[in-house]
């Protein structure tokens, strides 16, 4: 079909149509790529250069003042795997980063439902319990061992208040452990509380009304229910407290030192020592390297049960 020649204009609104009808370019990667850019940048210079460099003095003789003055294969490792401290903080490490996982995922998920049951909105309470998450960690060792003081701590000066004998969670190997998992705990919950409370507020209402239709009480509907649609979640979570718990430090530095003996010395604080008081870079880089490899372990536990259950949700 064609336009008579006295209507230009209509040529010109044929040529606009067709124009539309015609289907859009692909869109160029190219400028995606050039965005990309600075994230890669980032992550080779911040991530890349530093695994490189730590695989580096990990083979190699190195101090602080001489690094990598010669290659060595795997005798750090060697020299790693036979110390006994290494090996006993790994396992300290372990046990502190499960023990301090569980007791966190249990309070927080309970306080998580406590405050969702309460109100849609945590208000002035949540923000109560929020406080220890954000209090540097430091403070919370010098806090903690101010109060646990056996002399002219708060803690033995309510007691003899009270009448009662004075106590020294720092003085015995089992006593000192727990005591840092409390702390860490009390400084920590929070973390575990607000993303389960989180969680809990995406679980659509249909799902406890479908439960209280069937007879299901409140306890039950959290059981059958809710706990198993925010799992994914938890174990996220769990995860992520597992990798934390393993990488506790300031703590350890602050309140006790990794004593008494050895009983709180964990990985992180043993390659401290080895690295800056012994001087020994390579060894302590063997070490992270090794601890690196505990922590996979441990956290690709989790993550494979993650994996599993969302392939049967899918």
């Amino acid at each position: 079909m064609t336009w008579p020649a006295r209507h230009p204009g209509k040529e010109g609104f044929r040529r606009r149509a067709f124009r539309r009808l015609r289907p859009a370019p692909a869109p160029s990667t190219r400028v995606p790529h050039i965005l990309a850019v600075p994230s890669v940048l980032f992550l080779v210079t911040f991530a890349g250069y530093p695994l490189v460099y730590l695989l580096g003095v990990a083979f190699s003789t190195s101090t602080l003042a001489q690094p990598l003055q010669r290659w060595t294969g795997f005798d750090n490792f060697r020299t790693a795997l036979e110390s006994e401290s290494f090996t006993g903080s790994l396992w300290r490490a372990a046990l502190f980063a499960v023990a301090a996982a569980a007791v966190q995922m249990a309070l927080g998920v309970a306080l998580a439902l406590l405050l969702r049951a309460r109100a849609r909105y945590p208000g002035t309470l949540g923000a109560v319990l929020l406080l220890p998450m954000v209090t540097p960690p430091v403070m919370v060792g010098v806090a903690w061992k101010l109060l646990l003081a056996p002399v002219g701590g708060a803690l033995n000066g309510a007691l003899h208040g009270l009448g009662l004998p004075g106590v020294n969670p720092l003085g015995g190997s089992t006593s000192a452990f727990v005591t840092l998992v409390i702390i860490d705990s009390w400084q920590w919950t929070p973390f575990v509380m607000l993303l389960t409370y989180a969680a809990l507020l995406g679980v659509p209402d249909e799902l406890r009304e479908a439960a209280a239709l069937d007879g299901a009480g409140r306890w039950r509907t959290v059981r059958s229910v809710v706990l198993p649609y925010i799992e994914p979640t938890l174990l996220s979570v769990l995860t992520l407290k597992l990798v934390i718990g393993f990488k506790v430090f300031d703590i350890v530095y602050v309140v006790t030192s990794g004593g008494p003996g050895f009983s709180t010395t964990t990985s992180t604080y043993d390659i401290q020592r080895t690295a800056l008081q012994d001087f020994d870079v390579g060894s302590a880089a063997a070490a992270t390297v090794l601890f690196s490899l505990l922590i996979g372990v441990v956290t690709s536990v989790v993550a494979l049960r993650r994996t599993r259950l969302q392939e049967v949700v899918a």
